[in-house]
């Protein structure tokens, strides 16, 4: 089959194409800029258009799968509707894979990409070799997004945004939390919880849902529920043989802990992997140790910010820590606008410098990123260790006052990873 993909550099998209890969089909993909993702899929035989054009969509293709942030009126999308060939979202082709595996996913408002790293590397070393779709890069996969696996099950992170959960077909289900996310979609809290309830309703009779019961908004009810809460006895063993930070950490491994018990894997083998895992790409992930500590995470969303910042303050109590923080969506900022000036202000960081605001191309409202912005969010924090600064400013400023020993934590969905790579 020839598929193209609209979207390629998203870390989904990205994943899947490389199922595709896997299984023989010749894969070629665009996006609106280049990427370290688009680069290694070029190595990979790729073919790559940087920027979308209708000339890039051929009448041979066998499928288009478009990422959820591409609109309708997008050129390629728009070109493959008139040449009438099939078109499927990300979610929807994602989909189809899961009805023809034993699903296992992976969703909540945060820490699905570390809980989908755990289950998945706790298969694998319980020998069920599995096929994996996650929202991150291994180390472990060949620091790629995707594992090819020769087993029925399936481990896939499945995000809520836009509804695309409910294109899967899971027979485990795990939930690690439920938040107030993705507010420009759902626009009030009360859908955000409707939706997993609906995602959850889902699950066939024989299937299993393990969820948070540490987590006031997971409340659910199923016939083969699995609930997990750091007040378990596993909770203590984790914290101590665990070397990435947080309590946020524990109890996505307690999450994982349930997912193997359902499948039969041995407490050893579960702790085994626990205790070797290191983090992932842009999670908690420490780029650089001397002559200071640089850590590159993902974090984006006002409680993620707080747990992500409160870890690195336990995991280094003594030392200075600088933090550069890219606000991600403008609608994310505008929504949860009181949310951040609080966990900003109350973060226990020497120095914070705040960035402009990251753009996401299809998904903001013209009025909204008007009216919102980084300065404005800094100026109602009004503190003189929290400060407004474009990312260049912001390079040079911690370069030139950053000290030998002190820790600096470069945070953002966005494009920010890249600057973790300038120091």
């Amino acid at each position: 089959m020839k598929i193209h993909c609209i979207g390629i550099g998203g870390i989904g998209v990205s994943a899947l194409a490389r199922y595709y890969i896997a299984q023989g089909h010749q894969v070629s993909g665009s996006d609106l800029a280049a990427s370290e993702i688009t680069s290694a899929l070029e190595k990979e035989g790729v073919k790559i258009f940087i920027g979308q054009k209708a000339e890039n969509i051929l009448q041979d293709l066998d499928l288009v799968m478009y990422s959820p942030a591409v609109q309708p009126n997008n050129p390629e999308r728009a070109q493959a509707e008139k040449f009438g060939l099939p078109v499927k979202s990300y979610p929807q082709a994602l989909g189809q894979l899961s009805k023809d595996h034993y699903t296992i996913a992976i969703s909540g408002s945060h820490g699905k990409s570390t809980t989908t790293a755990l289950v998945s590397l706790i298969l694998v070393k319980a020998g069920i070799d599995p096929t994996v779709i996650i929202g991150t890069k291994l180390k472990e996969f060949g620091d790629s997004n995707f594992r090819q696996g020769k087993s029925k099950y399936l481990v896939i992170e499945a995000c809520e945004y836009d509804g695309s959960f409910m294109e899967y077909d899971p027979k485990i289900i795990a939930i690690t939390n439920v938040d107030k996310e993705h507010l420009d979609y759902f626009k009030t809290f009360e859908n955000v919880k409707k939706a997993f309830h609906d995602f959850v309703a889902k699950l066939p009779q024989d299937g299993y849902l393990v969820f948070n019961g540490d987590d006031a908004n997971s409340d659910f009810k199923f016939k083969n529920t699995k609930k997990y809460s750091l007040q378990d006895a596993e909770a203590q063993k984790i914290k101590e043989i665990m070397q990435i930070p947080g309590a946020h950490n524990v109890s996505n491994a307690l999450a994982a802990l349930q997912v193997a018990h359902i499948l039969g894997v041995p407490d050893e083998v579960s702790f085994a992997t626990l205790s070797e895992y290191r983090g992932s790409w842009r999670r908690f992930q420490i780029i650089k140790e001397t002559p200071y500590t640089v850590i590159s995470d993902y974090g984006h969303h006002p409680n993620e910010v707080a747990a992500t910042l409160k870890s690195t303050r336990e995991k280094f109590p003594d030392k200075k820590i600088w933090c550069i923080f890219q606000p991600h969506q403008y609608q994310r900022t505008h929504y949860l606008f009181d949310d951040f000036v609080k966990t900003l202000t109350e973060m226990p960081i020497d120095q914070i410098v705040v960035t402009d605001i990251y753009d996401v191309a299809g998904r903001e409202e013209k009025n909204i990123s008007q009216e919102t912005s980084s300065q404005k969010l800094v100026e109602a924090i009004g503190k003189d260790s929290i400060m407004y600064m474009p990312v260049a400013a912001a390079e040079q400023y911690v370069k030139e006052n950053i000290k030998s020993g002190e820790v600096l934590i470069i945070m953002g969905a966005g494009d920010i990873y890249r600057l973790a790579e300038k120091f």
